[in-house]
């Protein structure tokens, strides 16, 4: 396959797939090397949807996600489809005032219910206290999301496992079995693979992976009012979503999980997860059956701190270390690796999200 480009993309997961379509919108040559298939059973970002909200307890967090609707209102207009589809997002437990303050500092619309106010206009969902109703929050449809970003990459090169990646201060050389890339720079997006891979060029790239596990219901009888999107902020972080198009729902426990070897996945239901599932639709979803319809497997690429890694080390860029919530920022992630893949500086949101984060850390 001996191959040259502008840059090479390694991964073609949510973050690979969006900066090899921001750079190809530039004009650049891109050539993106998958080591399966898109949205294959071992990646992060496959399945049937992902929640887009802004309610996060760090202003922060919440302007980059204001920030984040705009691209993927371009790649909607560009597909020529719906891909966020709005929901309202009810956020309760012991951290909702945390978020209700990020919020209120960062401007974003956002709505205090009494816990008598929420009984009444979500009888279908029991919080059983007061509640922060989030108007902008929508449901992501993640396969339909990779389908759109895929068809605007020109050069996807499935099959195609990377062995090994070199930077020799001009270029940069991705080898596959098949044959190696050469290109001007590469980015290296591989999540949970991406710590090993480029280790061996001296790059360390912190990586915790976990195996987890999301369980999708049915309800009961004719479907009632349209569900909300939940978390509970406490010890547990209990969640759920509507799937779109379907009368399922998925719930899941945020980083509820096992330590994962991203190599060799389980991708059958775990039966303590599983159980763990049905109690939370019990305690939750009175309308919806509790025995899980199906579950679902799904590795998180997590940091040490549930920061992203958005970085650039000589001529290879990184994005890896999504952590579980990285899925509502693919295309503005993309667009920053794309700058600094082509020489530009950092996005100043970007900044904290380098790698001398870790080094600062070790040092005190």
């Amino acid at each position: 396959m001996d191959a040259r480009c502008d840059v090479a993309v390694v991964g073609g997961g949510l973050l690979g797939l969006a900066t090899a379509r921001a750079l190809a919108r530039r004009g650049l040559a891109v050539i993106l090397l998958e080591q399966a298939d898109v949205g294959h059973d071992g990646c992060g970002s496959k399945g049937s949807c992902r929640i887009f909200r802004l309610g996060y307890d760090d202003p922060g967090w919440v302007r980059m996600a204001e920030r984040a609707r705009e691209p993927w209102a371009e790649l909607e207009e560009e597909c020529g489809r719906p891909l966020l589809h709005p929901a309202p997002h009810l956020t309760f437990g012991p951290g909702l005032d945390a978020v209700r303050a990020a919020m209120h500092s960062a401007g974003a619309p956002h709505e205090l219910l009494a816990a008598a106010e929420a009984a009444a206009r979500f009888p279908q969902l029991p919080v059983g206290g007061p509640a922060l109703l989030e108007p902008a929050s929508c449901v992501i449809s993640a396969d339909a999301a990779l389908r759109a970003l895929a068809a605007a990459v020109p050069d996807i090169r499935t099959g195609a496992a990377v062995t090994g990646i070199a930077d020799d201060g001009r270029r940069v050389t991705v080898r596959t079995a098949s044959g190696p890339v050469t290109a001007g720079a590469a980015v290296v997006c591989a999540g949970p693979w991406t710590s090993a891979l480029l280790a061996a060029g001296g790059i360390t790239v912190p990586s915790a992976p976990t195996l987890e596990q999301v369980g999708y219901v049915a309800p009961r009888a004719e479907p009632g009012p349209a569900m909300p999107i939940f978390i509970c902020h406490g010890a547990e972080v209990p969640y759920g979503l509507p799937v779109p198009g379907s009368p399922l729902y998925k719930i899941g426990f945020d980083h509820s999980g096992p330590p994962a070897d991203p190599g060799s996945q389980e991708q059958g239901p775990d039966p303590v997860l599983s159980a763990r599932l049905s109690g939370l639709a019990r305690r939750y979803l009175p309308g919806f059956d509790p025995e899980l319809a199906r579950a679902e497997r799904c590795v998180y690429d997590n940091s040490p701190d549930e920061d992203f890694i958005v970085d650039r080390v000589g001529r290879i860029v990184i994005g890896s270390g999504t952590s579980g919530h990285g899925f509502k920022f693919g295309p503005l992630l993309g667009e920053w690796l794309a700058d600094l893949a082509t020489g530009q500086d950092a996005d100043p949101a970007a900044r904290r999200f380098s790698l001398g984060r870790f080094r600062a850390a070790g040092a005190h």
